[in-house]
């Protein structure tokens, strides 16, 4: 696994919101948000879908022990609610920047008519989940083979080329190791 492979991104489907952006102005808009600031909110009800303009995001799930777990990082094009519209279900998973972010969003009548009317829409939105399973069945065999050192080494490295700034509790939690481990194991690789 790369740096690049620890950020996901989806340049198909950022110039298709491009496109639908300054086709739908009523239906796509542009909203902003800070670093650290909530995108989605574990368990919350969702009432828009939402696409990464710019910027990364962390989407975790915190467990029933308060325990966060970082499932992945996500960038520019990569798209944020649509499991839970197409289920009609609460936020899998919390959802918050990492970095200042500028998603497109749009309301939930929007997002259904073009699952219902939209051809490329929707092979993008099955790309888009064939592309996570595989990033999923991916991430957990690397776990297996390699050792955290190196995992840790090109997180540390995909922090650097992004510009990002990452607390060490985002880096454990992105590991599933300790902050205590982590700690460690940065005194062991200096």
């Amino acid at each position: 696994m790369s740096q690049a492979d620890m950020l996901r991104t989806n340049q198909a489907f950022l110039n298709y919101f491009e496109g639908l952006y300054n086709n739908h102005k009523n239906d796509v808009v542009l909203k902003h948000f800070s670093r650290d600031e909530n995108i989605l909110i574990q368990d919350q009800p969702l009432s828009k879908l939402r696409l990464i303009k710019e910027g990364i995001v962390k989407c975790y799930f915190t467990e029933e022990n308060a325990k966060e777990y970082i499932v992945e990082f996500l960038g520019n094009g990569e798209i944020l609610g649509e499991v839970e519209l197409i289920k009609n279900i609460h936020c899998l998973c919390g959802v918050k920047a990492v970095s200042d972010v500028t998603v497109y969003e749009t309301n939930i009548a929007f997002f259904k008519s073009l699952v219902k009317n939209d051809l490329l829409f929707n092979h993008l939105l099955l790309d888009s989940f064939a592309e996570r399973i595989i990033n999923t069945s991916s991430r957990a065999s690397y776990q297996q083979l390699y050792t955290v050192e190196r995992s840790l080494t090109q997180l540390l490295n995909m922090q650097a080329s992004q510009e990002i700034q990452m607390s060490k509790e985002d880096m454990a939690a992105y590991l599933g190791i300790t902050v205590r481990s982590l700690n460690r194991i940065l005194k062991d690789m200096k």
